[in-house]
């Protein structure tokens, strides 16, 4: 749920919502609600130009849709937005997100009155694992999720970026897991949980911290990002993650550890 307020401000407390440009494609991973302050962020962009970008879905539990109603470019006749992911059987990507806006259940406005040109299309993970989608070129693999989520892996031309969320790490196919995040220049993970509350926590479908860090040391990754942070951690508990995150890596070892903050910029 989204948690925003004083205690959260400098990390941050939308649902999940990453904005990527490669190769002069806008690529955003989730309608989480941060899809909201992205929305705006475009318009202050383009003016009155024409947005194409492809939405990335990984799933579609509720924090990582919510935010689509709210985006405002949804609403602007001359945009395109492709929305692509898994597809969620028994139902589709469509019909979950016209669930969300049929005119009684959470939204007033359908998605079939939007304005722009809004498509939907499933990948199949298991028969096709890299696309091609023009300039983009991508991969997924699935993970360790109750009922189901996909990780991204980017290749450009400045280092491999990957996405992955949400996985609970440790689980039967984690050997799938470390080939595909292998040598990322950016892992940005979910690691939802201290140690001490993944005890009580197993099998929800997220990482944590001691986890997260040994597969990136496994992996040789370069700069890992801890993220889906969990609504009830303030930016002081996310302050003694992190450092505790870092504590664990080696003083030999090239990983650098960081916890995703809201609105921040990295540049490759």
């Amino acid at each position: 749920m989204p948690t925003p307020g004083r205690d959260t401000i400098r990390y941050g407390g939308n649902t999940s919502c990453y904005e990527l440009r490669i190769g002069g494609e806008i690529i955003v991973i989730d309608a989480g609600s941060g899809i909201n302050q992205l929305g705006s962020a475009l318009l202050d962009e383009f003016g009155a130009n024409p947005i194409s970008l492809i939405l990335l879905n990984t799933h579609t539990h509720w924090d990582h849709i919510q935010g689509f109603p709210f985006f405002i470019p949804a609403y602007m006749k001359n945009n395109r937005i492709r929305v692509i992911g898994r597809n969620p059987v028994p139902d589709s990507l469509e019909s979950i997100f016209k669930t969300q806006m049929d005119g009684n259940h959470c939204f007033p406005v359908s998605l079939e009155t939007l304005p722009s040109t809004v498509s939907f299309e499933h990948l199949n993970p298991h028969g096709q694992p890299e696309f091609d989608l023009g300039s983009l070129k991508f991969a997924t693999c699935p993970t360790n999720h109750p009922g189901g989520c996909l990780g991204y892996s980017f290749h450009t031309p400045k280092g491999k970026v990957v996405f992955l969320s949400d996985h609970e790490t440790d689980g039967p196919d984690e050997n799938v897991i470390l080939e595909f995040i292998q040598d990322a220049y950016i892992l940005i993970a979910d690691t939802q949980y201290t140690d001490a509350e993944f005890a009580s926590r197993r099998g929800w479908g997220h990482g944590c911290s001691s986890s997260v860090i040994s597969l990136a040391l496994r992996a040789d990754i370069k700069n890992l990002y801890l993220t889906h942070h969990d609504p009830s951690h303030t930016d002081h508990f996310m302050d003694g993650m992190l450092a505790e995150a870092r504590s664990m890596v080696p003083a030999s070892s090239p990983l650098k550890v960081f916890a995703a903050i809201e609105r921040e910029k990295v540049l490759l």
